[in-house]
């Protein structure tokens, strides 16, 4: 069970902004579904409008309940008053918005598994600074915030993307750019992928949490398939193992191709299990023993062996972990 609730606004009388309506779309359409088109996130989409009391009933009814994810996207005015606002299209000098210390307080006091909130708005790492929320610690257990910027930053949008330039970065690593080999997107690895992206002197993004295991906010296929990834442990049965290798491996070496023959030629069996291996090795858990490319460890009648991303996931799979 995921629920979002989804939240961009343009409509701030004497200040509007351009392009969180799309930043909000684009994160709805994207958390919807899963890569492979099965359904994930349960959304709420809020565009353009919102008051102040509107945005205050949505963001509690998110954290009702015992939801896996209740995720809150915001793309907006923020305002560094008092703790941090997010603005409502309503606001007024005396009353900014909805304050950043009660959606704290609300998502430290829910039942949910995890709460997740990502804003992409000015001063966005308000969320969070204050020392105490309702006598409770900053973060509650369970909560993970990832903000555009730094307490004192702006949040930029740009019109040749027509998104936030947090946001369209967001985009991209929920699109696949932050997945990791299993498929799996979570909120460190979104962060990890923003925060690469941008530069020492671009707005930089902060990420806050007090968890113990990330779920993943969405799936993709899987860089390597897992039933393919469950044999890196047969193919290296001890960690430090390397895997023999022989002309036979290499498809190439066939007497149906042109070009100089090496005995032993191409095996069917060994050729599967060599392209496997090439997989593996595309993506950075095994590297060829005394050789630039698994196809000369092949024809040279060399090894491979684990990288140590690939003792990661040996050990995975040896604990049966995928």
């Amino acid at each position: 069970m995921k629920k979002a609730l989804v939240v961009g606004l343009n409509e701030y009388p004497g200040c509007p902004l351009d392009w969180c309506d799309n930043d909000a779309i684009a994160i709805q359409e994207l958390i919807e579904a899963n890569g492979d088109g099965s359904p994930n996130f349960d959304v709420k989409l809020i565009t353009d409008t919102c008051t102040k009391t509107d945005l205050r009933a949505a963001v509690k009814q998110l954290f009702e309940g015992d939801a896996d994810i209740a995720l809150l996207y915001f793309s907006g005015h923020g305002a560094e008053t008092d703790g941090g606002y997010l603005c409502t299209t309503d606001f007024s000098s005396g009353d900014l918005g909805l304050r950043m210390t009660d959606i704290l307080s609300w998502a430290n006091d829910s039942h949910c598994k995890n709460k997740v909130i990502i804003l992409d708005c000015c001063f966005a790492a308000k969320m969070g600074e204050s020392l105490l929320v309702n006598n409770n610690s900053v973060l509650g257990e369970g909560v993970t915030i990832i903000a555009a910027s730094q307490s004192w930053q702006t949040s930029e949008e740009n019109g040749a993307i027509q998104h936030g330039v947090f946001t369209d970065l967001l985009i991209q690593g929920l699109k696949g750019g932050a997945a990791d080999i299993s498929g799996n997107i979570t909120p460190a690895s979104l962060y990890s992928f923003v925060d690469q992206s941008l530069g020492a002197w671009q707005q930089r993004p902060v990420f806050k949490t007090n968890i113990s295991q990330f779920l993943p906010l969405r799936n993709i296929q899987p860089k390597v398939p897992k039933q393919i990834l469950r044999k890196l442990c047969q193919y290296f049965e001890n960690p430090t193992d390397e895997y023999e290798l022989d002309p036979s491996y290499e498809y190439t070496n066939s007497p149906k191709v042109d070009h100089k023959l090496v005995e032993p030629y191409a095996n069917p069996d060994k050729v599967a299990i060599f392209k496997e291996l090439q997989l593996f090795e595309s993506v950075g858990l095994i590297e060829p023993v005394g050789a630039e490319h698994m196809y000369f460890a092949a024809m040279e009648s060399k090894s491979c062996k684990l990288t140590a991303l690939g003792l990661h996931y040996w050990r995975l799979s040896k604990d049966k972990r995928f």
